[in-house]
């Protein structure tokens, strides 16, 4: 198997927050797993920055917004949705 070059990690890497937020075509999440398959490096950092992200949201899970925000944000995206 070959070592991934220092450009697949630099584009593996520039695309990783996309892949976390699963923002990616199907092509594209294919080439960051197979990358992340063969980099070690690449692995590493997706697994921290996979743990942080997931930490995150079980903390954010547990704050309360108050009703009136609530509020505000589903007409916000009612008004989005309209356009």
């Amino acid at each position: 198997m070959d070592q991934p070059t220092h450009f697949d990690c630099r584009a593996a890497f520039a695309r990783l927050e996309d892949y976390l937020d699963r923002e990616l075509s199907a092509g594209d999440v294919r080439c960051i797993e197979e990358h992340l398959a063969l980099c070690e490096v690449c692995a590493r950092e997706f697994k921290f920055e996979a743990g942080i992200l997931c930490a995150l949201k079980q903390k954010l899970r547990c704050v309360s917004a108050p009703p009136d925000l609530l509020d505000r944000i589903r007409t916000a995206i009612e008004r989005s949705r309209q356009l």
